[in-house]
């Protein structure tokens, strides 16, 4: 079970939950994309392990991302997780001017 001092990150669709549970959240920006969390880390890696690899159906490419993600290991995550809070904190801090 999750601890007191959690802080998500979530779509709209989770508000009513995460508010019984009382727990702090974090708004995405709507108009950021440079602080997205799957650009942010997963799609770079991804796209450069998936060069090259020929598909014939739909299913066969989400078999293989599915597998990819599986292989990937937990600090490959966390450490996603840590740059995304990392370029947050830059990007609350700069007040508006690039950084």
């Amino acid at each position: 079970m999750l601890s007191n001092g959690v802080i998500l990150l979530h779509e709209n669709e989770v508000k009513t939950t995460l508010q019984q549970f009382r727990w702090e959240t974090l708004e995405h920006p709507p108009n950021s994309p440079d602080l997205s969390p799957c650009d942010f880390h997963v799609f770079g890696p991804l796209k450069q392990a998936i060069h090259g690899h020929r598909f014939t159906t739909d299913d066969e490419v989400c078999d293989w991302v599915q597998a990819w993600i599986r292989q990937q290991p937990t600090s490959f995550f966390k450490d996603g997780i840590d740059w995304l809070v990392s370029q947050w904190d830059k990007c609350a801090n700069s007040f508006g001017n690039y950084f």
